[in-house]
């Protein structure tokens, strides 16, 4: 899973490579427009009345930006942002230490934001509603409570799993997004960019291939446009050209829609292993020794978004055009029992 070059999970090789493509301002910041819009007026009238912006939730799958617009929003509000994530705080203790550290105005990016365990959360309620932190100390008849006023700040939660956000912390965000995969016109506008901050000659159909392929997710696109170049630079003339771009992807394994071997195998198992389906989520993660929840956050969304898959209650379908791109006859998925199923 982790070198996988069209996932849209953070691998280590690439961090260097992401922040140095990343956009600090929002006007360099390519698609999400509706959302752009709406954060842009609210980051203005929080800095024309000196205030903390409202918390912000976003969400959505891997790889769309999330981490990068936590960031642009600390540089639009002139300020600095710390940065941590749901597994990484254990005790509410935790939670406490970095609340009462930071300074007026300033950003805490908690990503994973699901994975905040409901102790540590509670600390949360109190700082994003009125900025005083709550906890217990001691236990039994020497148990007492201690608050705590903190300096306004703004939270900004990122998840890819929207629906395991507990519903009082959801509801204590002022705003909340959902990033959306980009259209192929901003992924060749963001190819673009990336290939002028990293200096490569390419050709803007060379350009297009890799925004074809990169699954509307721009770290991908960025991961792609890097093995480009290195394949362009040992096996070419150090030009992305179309033909060199379809070449190197080919032999990555990524196919005209960005899919990989990893997708094939899930949709060859649910057409010959699953008859087509519906098969269970856990039962197709045993067939392809991959993790549940690393198939419905990574996988899924985007098989999901070019229609190759349909989520019944029954389990997961692969469609009509899924078995038309594998080159499979299609055959129609059993019909869904009706009446008492006792």
């Amino acid at each position: 899973m982790n070198d996988r070059v069209v996932s849209g999970v953070r691998q280590q090789d690439d961090d260097s490579l992401d922040g140095s493509l990343r956009p600090r301002r929002l006007q360099d910041y390519v698609g999400q427009d509706r959302l752009k819009v709406n954060l842009e007026i609210a980051i203005e009238a929080a800095k024309q009345r000196n205030e903390a912006l409202d918390h912000l939730l976003l969400y959505g799958p891997p790889g769309l930006g999330k981490t990068t617009l936590a960031n642009i929003v600390a540089n639009e509000m002139d300020t600095s942002i710390k940065t941590t994530s749901g597994p990484a705080i254990e005790r509410p203790g935790d939670m406490v230490s970095i609340l009462t550290r930071l300074q007026p105005q300033e950003v805490l990016f908690i990503d994973e934001v699901h994975r905040l365990s409901r102790v540590v959360e509670e600390v949360l309620y109190g700082a994003m509603e009125d900025f005083v932190v709550s906890w217990v100390i001691d236990k039994g008849l020497k148990a007492r409570s201690i608050n705590l006023s903190i300096k306004p700040f703004t939270l900004v939660g990122a998840t890819t799993r929207y629906g395991m956000v507990s519903s009082p912390l959801r509801d204590r965000f002022g705003m909340t997004h959902r990033l959306d995969f980009y259209d192929e016109e901003a992924m060749e506008t963001i190819v673009e960019r990336s290939a002028r901050i990293l200096e490569i000659d390419a050709q803007r159909e060379g350009m297009a291939e890799v925004a074809r392929r990169a699954r509307g997710t721009p770290r991908v696109a960025n991961r792609l446009l890097k093995r480009v170049r290195d394949y362009a630079q040992v096996m070419a003339d150090n030009v992305v050209t179309g033909g060199v771009a379809r070449e190197a992807l080919t032999r990555l394994e990524v196919d005209r829609l960005g899919l990989d071997d990893v997708d094939h195998m899930v949709l060859r198992s649910i057409i010959d292993k699953f008859d087509g389906g519906p098969v269970g989520v856990e039962t197709l993660a045993a067939a392809t020794s991959e993790e549940a929840d690393t198939i419905m956050d990574v996988y899924e969304p985007y098989l999901l978004q070019i229609g190759f898959l349909d989520r019944t209650r029954r389990g997961r379908v692969a469609t009509r055009r899924a078995y038309e791109h594998m080159g499979v006859p299609y055959q129609a998925a059993p019909p869904t029992p009706q009446g008492n199923l006792f």
